[in-house]
């Protein structure tokens, strides 16, 4: 099953026509989704503890993905009951893949991108060489609204699934090029497969220049942290999570650039459960994984450290409360400080 964000403006008529109604869950229901932590460590308890630092989801506005989107939702029990793929001892590793060319001074470096990968899923991240368009059998097309070059995402995808390194997790595949699902989308900011752990997302619509717009002098600031977003989004992805419809989280669907930026970089308490699990194993039971470097404060300290280098000032500030809300503000300090 692959999840695919699209454009709410640029919905075809069929999708626009359907209203879902969407009622947020109740705190309750938000609760029960999380699931029971009793006789988890107390430092991974307080983690998945939503205290004050979560957003619930709220009605969507006309639109947006959840009001042309029927989401049923993915708790954690639901999550443990699919059988998502997860990382093993000999397959362990997340892989990019630029795709195309790079302009100098566009787009993020690739190697940040990498620093960050590192830093939110707590794995290796390798970067494979890039891949010309000329080399390979990718459908193209031309946008009849933009009249620029797109890429079908679907031979994307094959592509990288046929090449999927022997030691890789997943492949996600980065590109400067538009991208389209089907002939009858206008667009796709990227997709990812739940299960063939392989996925594309695009940077082109989230450069100010591609809508005609001048660049702001904090564009390249803009660039990166909805690149990392979308990164982390479309990665989570292949680990099996899908999209969040409990709290503002970076696993929310979204249909357009607006809704987009609204999303949090951070994963709530119901998405890093299952982050956690997938990466470390189930800390009840004695077969959980032992030497992993996926850590909830490791993990909180290292996104810091990289949010404060990339200039993301507010998010943080939020990983700094968080921090503070599982540790203690001491604690918290110490932690923080004790990385060089």
């Amino acid at each position: 099953m692959k999840r695919i964000v699209i454009s709410a403006a640029l919905l075809s008529a069929f999708s626009v026509a359907l209203a879902m109604d969407f009622k947020p869950p109740t705190a309750a229901e938000r609760l029960k989704a999380i699931g029971s932590t009793q006789g988890l460590p107390e430092t991974l308890r307080k983690a998945l503890d939503p205290g004050g630092d979560f957003e619930p989801i709220p009605v969507p506005k006309p639109g947006d993905w959840l009001d042309v989107h029927r989401e049923s939702g993915q708790s954690f029990d639901d999550f443990v009951k699919s059988k998502p793929n997860r990382p093993q001892k000999n397959r362990s590793k997340i892989y990019l893949q630029p795709l195309g060319e790079f302009p100098k001074g566009r787009i993020p470096l690739v190697q940040t991108l990498r620093e960050y990968a590192t830093a939110y899923f707590g794995m290796e991240v390798e970067i494979l060489p890039s891949l010309a368009l000329s080399d390979s059998a990718i459908t193209t097309r031309i946008n009849s609204f933009t009249g620029n070059r797109q890429l079908l995402t679907g031979d994307v995808l094959a592509i990288l699934k046929n090449n999927l390194p022997a030691d890789a997790f997943c492949v996600l595949a980065i590109t400067m090029e538009d991208l389209y699902p089907d002939p009858s989308w206008n667009f796709v900011f990227g997709q990812a497969s739940l299960r063939e752990r392989a996925g594309v997302y695009s940077f082109a619509r989230y450069d100010p220049a591609f809508y005609g717009q001048k660049r702001g002098k904090d564009y390249e600031k803009l660039l990166l942290r909805r690149s990392c977003k979308v990164l982390a989004h479309e990665t989570a992805h292949m680990f099996g999570l899908k999209h969040c419809i409990y709290f503002r989280c970076v696993l929310n669907g979204s249909n357009h650039l607006k809704e987009s930026d609204s999303r949090p970089l951070h994963l709530c308490p119901v998405c890093l459960r299952k982050l956690q699990y997938s990466i470390a194993g189930d800390p009840k039971r004695s077969k959980a994984r032992s030497g992993t470097r996926f850590d909830v404060i490791s993990r909180y300290v290292n996104l810091f450290h990289f949010c404060k280098k990339a200039g993301f000032d507010g998010d943080a500030q939020w990983v700094a409360k968080r921090l503070r809300w599982i540790l203690g503000a001491e604690a918290a300090r110490e932690v923080i400080g004790a990385r060089k």
